[in-house]
């Protein structure tokens, strides 16, 4: 079955900045397919390898779709090592520590984690040279995943050994940051090809020399697995949650105000986050006098637990939604009046959900002196950086304070035109962040072995996935 997915894919159309092209032609245009890809290495051991790194919980939902995607299309078995959560868990990987060991945000926060960090670095270089991975694929968590890679392919040079090839998914945000594009370079050593989520970034990489392919932003996948069988419009994506079912469900009154709250996904993030949080509602109930908040908690042990503690003074009714159940989010996401939500990939799902927001954020104060010297752009949120417009109201740092939240919350929920401007730039914002388009399957419609074929449109995971087990090796 897998083998005759993927030949069903190589005979599809794709549409990509224009230009139509087969899905072989789509793969030949980032790599050369010849008798020496992955899955031909893998041939002679009959599996394919796979040491996969994540480092935080968005990583997390990242690789476990692409887990899913390798297993679907490889035409041999899939073996899986490395470090992750929860969700790459149920796709077979049994994690070598728990990935809140190297979940670590900021960099002065970083420096009391040193020592461990550098344990798990060693104890991770040394299980990927044990398993001898065909392929390494690291999602993420730059800081770590660069160094791991960096070492291991030292080691394998040392050691006269035929490395593996090195895949890195989430493109560094050199855009952002003074010198950022210039440091791609120093990549090409021991990143042998990158998946970029954002359209601009795959051009500037492949500049620098580094190989790269635009996927598609891994969070749209949310919308393809949420409204599977739905017959989505190419203009207009989202994910429509029940919000009746979900307020009836946690016994929320008819004329209440919910407001969604998303803290975070780091513990240390969490605790900085949540007690500007709390205050800001306590404000916000003189206002709202039927307010509710629900909190989302992220697949993080934790911050579950430090939630689970820290709701016990919390100072209007709160109800916990799990972060790692996106049916029960997006029902909570459309219950909600507006959402207040760290700085992240939350800010995205927002979009899908087309559910107005605040973007709010505080660090320790030296990683917020750095962040300000070295920055080049104004916004911090994804949306407002794609559309170069503050459409998001943004409470960064000293600004980010729970009058200032209260404030321009009230703004948000009063004002029904901020509303209507944020769901009308969402849409503008999903459309940019979607994967390569294309017509639909003409297999589908010639062969009827290929009828029930699980996706309506690629998917990030599923180009990733692709790519990767037919990777020329050089």
């Amino acid at each position: 079955m897998a083998r005759g997915i993927y030949a069903m894919l190589f005979k599809t159309i794709w549409y990509v900045n224009g230009q139509k092209l087969g899905f072989l032609r789509l793969l030949r245009r980032h790599l050369s397919v010849s008798s020496r890809t992955v899955i031909d290495k893998a041939a002679k051991d009959g599996e394919v390898r796979v040491f996969i790194v994540s480092g935080e919980v968005s990583g997390d939902a990242i690789g476990s779709r692409v887990m899913a995607s390798l297993k679907k299309l490889s035409p041999l078995p899939i073996r899986f090592s490395g470090v992750g959560g929860s969700q790459m868990s149920e796709q077979g990987l049994t994690s070598l520590f728990p990935l809140e060991d190297i979940s670590v945000l900021g960099i002065w926060e970083l420096l009391p984690h040193l020592r461990k960090i550098r344990a798990k670095l060693k104890a991770t270089i040394e299980a990927a040279l044990l398993f001898q991975p065909h392929v390494v694929l690291t999602v993420d968590s730059k800081g770590f995943s660069f160094r791991l890679l960096k070492n291991l392919r030292a080691r394998y040079n040392q050691l006269n050994l035929d490395h593996p090839v090195h895949f890195h998914f989430v493109a560094p945000s050199f855009w952002a940051w003074k010198g950022g594009e210039a440091r791609l370079k120093g990549l090409t050593e021991f990143v042998d090809h990158i998946f970029c989520i954002l359209p601009s970034e795959e051009e500037v990489c492949r500049a620098n020399g580094l190989d790269a392919t635009f996927v598609g932003h891994p969070i749209v996948e949310d919308v393809l697995e949420l409204n599977s069988g739905k017959n989505l419009s190419p203009c207009r994506w989202k994910i429509e949650g029940n919000s009746e079912d979900f307020k009836a469900k946690n016994a929320i009154p008819a004329g209440a105000t919910v407001i969604s709250l998303l803290p975070g996904s780091r513990l240390q993030e969490v605790t900085r986050m949540l007690t500007i949080f709390a205050k800001t509602m306590d404000l916000l109930q003189e206002s709202f006098p039927e307010l509710v908040t629900v909190i989302h908690v992220a697949p993080n042990s934790h911050v579950e637990n430090y939630i689970d503690g820290f709701v016990s003074k919390w100072p209007v009714p709160a109800i916990l939604v799990p972060g790692g159940s996106p049916p029960q989010k997006y029902d909570a996401l459309s219950a909600s009046k507006v959402s207040l939500c760290a700085s992240g990939t939350v800010a995205v799902e927002m979009q899908l959900a087309q559910l107005p927001c605040i973007v709010a954020y505080r660090a320790h104060f030296l990683t917020e002196w750095i962040v300000r010297y070295k920055a080049k752009i104004p916004y911090v949120s994804l949306p407002n950086i794609l559309l170069n417009s503050a459409i998001i109201p943004e409470a960064l740092f000293q600004a980010c304070t729970h009058t200032k939240l209260a404030a321009l919350l009230t703004e948000l929920i009063q004002n029904d035109h901020l509303r209507e401007e944020q769901i009308a730039a969402a849409e503008k914002v999903i459309r940019l962040l979607r994967p390569p388009e294309r017509t639909i399957y003409n297999m589908v419609q010639q062969d009827s072995r290929f009828r029930s074929f699980p996706i309506q449109s690629p998917t990030p995971s599923m180009l990733a996935a692709s790519l990767i087990l037919y990777h020329d090796k050089p």
